[in-house]
């Protein structure tokens, strides 16, 4: 479960990348059935991605957890508190954006990481057989980045066919009910009583 000051980091460095021409996703899966994920990715025109690992507390800096920095140009995003604990423990190349409040700014630039001879090696079917092939780096984080894309949008697709599933059996059951209701009257009372409880249903 994401706390509240996670949730906060996300939607501040998903503010501060968006741009025209920069697409993003959270938690992107690295590689085909990877268990490694970056928190979050952008990806723009030009090519060039980047890696951004989210971090609110020095435990979870300190964690096990990969820190996913695969891309051109990797971050980290922190809180200031966080920032002034682990300053000297952040890698040189990597970068730091802090968030503080309704502020997001860049504490420490990143240096571009060259990815164009770097291969990730993975296992195709080919011809029947099981054979391990070699994909450019870059390549691999597209395809990474499009099957997290298709994730999201598909969990949005179903949860949107659900609640409209579910609304239509509340309306069902309310039709149901009143029907219930309609022929109750006209048992009790007749069909012109029946006909003006249509009538002030109408207007």
């Amino acid at each position: 479960m994401k706390t509240d000051k996670t949730i906060c980091l996300e939607k501040a460095i998903r503010k501060a990348t968006r741009k025209t021409g920069v697409f993003g996703c959270y938690e992107v899966t690295i590689g085909f059935y990877g268990r490694e994920r970056v928190d979050y990715m952008t990806y723009d025109t030009s090519g060039i991605f980047r890696c951004y690992e989210i971090k609110v507390t020095k435990a979870d800096f300190h964690s096990d957890a990969a820190k996913s920095f695969v891309g051109h140009y990797n971050y980290y995003v922190l809180t200031p508190e966080l920032y002034a604990e682990v300053i000297k423990e952040i890698p040189d190349h990597v970068g730091v954006y802090i968030v503080s409040d309704d502020s997001t700014w860049v504490a420490k630039k990143a240096k571009k990481q060259d990815l164009s001879d770097k291969r990730y090696f993975m296992r195709r079917s080919i011809g029947g057989r099981s054979t391990v092939v070699a994909v450019a780096w870059e390549d691999m984080l597209k395809d990474s980045m499009i099957r997290s894309l298709y994730r999201d949008s598909d969990k949005l697709i179903r949860r949107e066919h659900e609640q409209h599933t579910d609304l239509r059996k509340e309306y069902d059951r309310m039709r149901k009910d009143y029907m219930v209701l309609f022929h109750n009257v006209i048992q009790k009372y007749g069909k012109d009583a029946a006909s003006e409880l249509t009538e002030e249903k109408d207007e």
